[in-house]
């Protein structure tokens, strides 16, 4: 019985990532569409929170809260794509 247990938990982790895999490129294609029409500085602040997102989910991945990462890292990297902003635009 515990085979059989395994065999579904480990048919269960390999569909998982494909789903995922599928859901990401599709998000991809929804923001770089939804990108066309705004000006510097929301490509900068949304560049930005897309960065930090992906970096702090990579950190909250490995120390065990990947939302919580991504959330505090979108925040920080929305604020540096502002910051970075406002620093090309007084130059």
């Amino acid at each position: 019985m515990a085979a059989a247990d395994t065999q579904e938990i480990a048919s269960v982790q390999i569909g998982m990532p494909k789903i995922s895999h599928i859901t990401a490129l599709a998000l991809a294609g929804l923001v770089v569409a939804g990108c066309s029409g705004m000006n510097t500085q929301q490509q900068r602040a949304l560049s930005g929170g897309a960065i930090g997102a992906a970096g702090g989910a990579a950190i909250g991945a490995l120390t065990g809260s990947t939302l919580t990462g991504a959330l505090v890292g979108s925040v920080i990297g929305t604020g540096g794509g502002l910051l970075y902003h406002e620093t090309q635009r007084n130059k």
